[in-house]
């Protein structure tokens, strides 16, 4: 399906807590149909952002970080959800994994298409539901980059008598590690506009069900592909990720790059909480 023109798009919303305030008080209502389809007018990407960006990550200074393009994502799929009808609400859902990929050099100064499609595949055998959030971003007749999200929005009943493993330490060499500083959160959201509770403070994770605040997954993904890049590798044109727990700010975390090609792990805990692949230029 070809991107509408940019005249007939609305422009992309601000990464600011206003969709916060919207997603708190949209409530779920029927779709006419699914999938739903939204598109937004990005006219060019903020040079200074992209550097506070690469900064806070220690990306080398020039090049949009692939990382960075989540963010314009980010911004379109949650516009999607709140400016269309949708069956389930958008505060509590749980972001399960990530798909990102650069198809060419991205320039601040090129206006594109963000054009999202939402879609509810079938309930899985657990009975677990996810949505899907694809957005493709166009200038033109190219294709600049791609975004799959996907969430849960209800989870799946547990085996009966099932057991849950411990996952061993991966074999592979240590790349990096750090700690999850007590303001990450806050740094992060002041940094991506995505000011959900739940990453904040003790208090406000707890309004929402936590026990403690919590990393967002893409700030993780974000320390990940900075530091291949800063470890002599080419630089990372995409990633195909899952979120396997929660990195709880506080936490320390290790980044191990596995005996597959191109795979890694991020524990914390000594337990998987990220596990994925990245594609390099």
């Amino acid at each position: 399906m070809n991107s509408p023109s940019s005249s007939s798009c609305p422009a992309l919303p601000r990464a600011n807590a206003w969709p916060l305030l919207r997603a708190l008080f949209k409530r779920p209502a029927r779709p006419s149909a699914l999938p739903v389809q939204a598109s937004y007018r990005l006219d060019r990407i903020d040079a200074d952002h992209v550097r506070r960006y690469s900064d806070a990550f220690g990306f080398p200074p020039g090049p949009v970080p692939l990382t960075y393009l989540y963010l314009l994502a980010q911004r379109a799929q949650l516009a999607t959800m709140l400016d269309r009808a949708i069956p389930f609400r958008v505060v509590g859902l749980i972001h399960v994994s990530n798909d990102l990929a650069m198809q060419c050099e991205v320039r601040t100064d090129t206006p594109m298409i963000l054009m999202t499609t939402l879609s509810i595949p079938q309930p899985r055998v657990n009975g677990a539901v996810e949505c899907v959030l694809e957005t493709v971003a166009t200038t033109e007749a190219q294709t600049i980059f791609t975004c799959t999200s996907r969430y849960l929005i209800k989870r799946g009943q547990r085996a009966k008598h099932a057991t849950v493993s411990p996952s061993g330490a991966p074999v592979g060499d240590v790349v990096a590690k750090w700690v999850v500083a007590a303001d990450a959160g806050r740094r992060y959201a002041a940094l991506s506009g995505d000011w959900n509770p739940i990453h904040l403070w003790p208090w406000s994770a707890r309004l929402m069900g936590m026990r403690a605040p919590i990393i967002h997954g893409m700030e993780t993904m974000a320390r990940v592909c900075a530091a291949f890049e800063q470890s002599a590798n080419p630089r990372v044109t995409s990633l195909a990720c899952r979120f396997k727990r929660a990195v709880p700010v506080g936490a320390s975390a290790t980044l191990v790059a596995c005996e597959a090609p191109d795979s890694f792990v991020v524990l914390c805990s000594e337990r998987v909480a990220v596990e994925g692949t990245l594609g390099y230029a």
